[in-house]
């Protein structure tokens, strides 16, 4: 009698690690789900004007989902900022990657900075945790982030065209954060337009490195010899 083959078992729903991962991924997935529905909501209407019931009903959620995933509405609040902010970093370094000159990535960075309204959200997630301090390690580590990442991206630029920075890029990365929280917050509270707070960062800023000018385009075409050309501000 022909004995019958036997199949080694296939990787299925039973098995315990594959519903952890399974778990896993829905657990991200519904996180995500929430942090997007409710970051417009809060950026609108503010923590106090929207409840966890409104961002339920716009993530097609239960409000218990919200509780489980974030505990309270005040950390879901903190976390959306956190996010939103290190999505505009993101966007300000793509932003910048066509800048040919030091002053053209400068303004570059100031322009998406100033357009956005991740920054004002961002403060107002900083006085929050102020008084929630179970919060601030969420917001440290955002902030580290965001300072380190800056920094790559300004060091990965300055080596590229060869620029000649004047400060260290952790230093610069920071600065420029810094001065972007305090002119977007001045201006907020100013009723400045964007424009007007991109011309305030450029002010404050000032210059962040020095390129050799008209020479150091050409010489991403040609590849001079960098001693043949002279200092010069773009």
């Amino acid at each position: 009698m022909a004995g019958k083959s036997v199949e080694a078992p296939s990787e299925s729903a039973g098995d315990p690690k594959h519903a952890a991962r399974a778990t896993r991924s829905a657990g991200r997935k519904m996180r995500s789900l929430l942090l997007d529905a409710a970051s417009p909501l809060f950026k609108e209407r503010g923590l106090s004007g929207t409840s966890i019931a409104d961002i339920a009903t716009a993530a097609n959620a239960f409000p218990s989902q919200i509780t489980y995933y974030f505990r309270t509405k005040e950390a879901l609040f903190v976390e959306c900022a956190c996010r939103d902010l290190l999505y505009l970093a993101r966007a300000t370094e793509q932003a910048a990657l066509k800048a040919r000159s030091p002053r053209e990535y400068t303004h570059a960075l100031a322009e998406t900075v100033t357009a956005s309204d991740s920054v004002a959200f961002f403060a107002e997630a900083l006085t929050l945790t102020r008084r929630r301090q179970d919060l601030a390690p969420l917001v440290e580590r955002t902030i580290e982030r965001l300072h380190a990442e800056g920094a790559r991206a300004y060091a990965s630029q300055v080596a590229r065209h060869g620029w000649r920075s004047l400060r260290a890029p952790d230093e610069s990365s920071r600065r420029f954060w810094a001065v972007a929280i305090g002119v977007i917050l001045e201006g907020y509270a100013m009723g400045r337009s964007p424009e007007q707070l991109c011309g305030e960062m450029l002010r404050v800023l000032g210059e962040q490195a020095k390129s050799t000018g008209d020479a150091a385009r050409l010489r991403l075409v040609d590849d001079r010899d960098p001693s043949t050309t002279s200092d010069g501000e773009s």
